[in-house]
């Protein structure tokens, strides 16, 4: 029997170009588009009369994104809800992801160049928007976004088998790559200021926290973020402990200055929570 549904369109890839004179706007999206609805026909007896193809989708996001700039992630994924909600009576769900991907201004001189661009990265913005013709949800987010700090990092009093191995610590290298996710309270916001507030607010929390351990820090970040953003109504962290290994120079005769350290992918510790208002 079937039980639940859902199709659409994934990596839609669209870079607008926004020409003001010789100073151009760029903005770089990966967009997924997903329908939930009634369409069970379309499975179980090959009616396809409802289902709106999946190509008819990339092309709604072109044809949008010609309708004027796309200012941000959040407010152009609305517009495409709406859209999709409007004109597909059969479709009672959509979600749409947007990553955006950041493009400096190369620097010609003592000024930025209007027209020459360098990727950043590998930090990106995120948003999901999700909805039905009664309620939406905004998320927004960060992700990839690789930190460190070189102090005020420790972790010790630990639990300890015959399996453990690990010497506590109280002076370690804390790096992670965090993926965060907040909701917003109401649609209605400013999202590129809330997103920048929330943004700096992590990174200065992360850089000011004397941690316990990677947990300790994560709470502390998700918590300032709650307290300090109003729009926020809930955030999820996920951040990957991304070890660096003091090498022992004492082997070469050298002495151990917790100066040198070989970064390591895998394995790595994978800590994550949720924060709510």
């Amino acid at each position: 029997m079937l039980e639940a549904t859902a199709y659409g369109k994934s990596r839609v890839r669209l870079v607008q170009v926004t020409r003001r004179t010789d100073r151009h706007e760029l903005c770089d999206l990966t967009i997924a588009i997903r329908f939930q609805g009634d369409y069970d026909e379309s499975y179980t007896a090959g009616d396809n009369r409802a289902v709106l193809p999946t190509d008819t989708m990339k092309n709604t996001v072109y044809a949008l994104a010609a309708g004027g700039r796309v200012r941000n992630p959040e407010t152009f994924g609305l517009l495409l809800a709406r859209h999709f909600l409007d004109r597909n009576p059969r479709l009672q769900r959509v979600r749409i992801d947007l990553v955006e991907h950041a493009w400096g201004r190369i620097a010609s001189g003592d000024r930025e160049h209007g027209q020459a661009f360098v990727r950043q990265g590998p930090e990106t913005r995120t948003a999901t928007i999700e909805g039905d013709r009664g309620q939406t949800t905004v998320d927004a987010g960060v992700a990839d976004l690789v930190i460190l700090k070189s102090s005020h990092s420790a972790f010790a009093g630990f639990l300890r088998d015959e399996y453990t191995t690990l010497p506590e610590t109280d002076d370690r290298l804390f790096a992670t790559s965090l993926t965060a996710t907040w909701r917003y309270r109401d649609p209605d916001v400013s999202f590129d200021t809330a997103w920048r507030a929330v943004h700096r607010t992590l990174l200065e929390t992360f850089a000011e926290h004397r941690s316990a351990s990677v947990q300790h820090t994560l709470h502390a970040m998700g918590q300032a973020v709650i307290d300090h953003v109003d729009e926020v109504s809930a955030i999820h962290l996920v951040m990957p402990n991304k070890h660096h290994l003091p090498v022992d120079l004492t082997r070469f005769g050298l002495e151990n200055r917790n100066e040198i350290f070989v970064p390591t992918d895998e394995p790595h510790g994978l800590i994550e929570a949720t924060i709510v208002r």
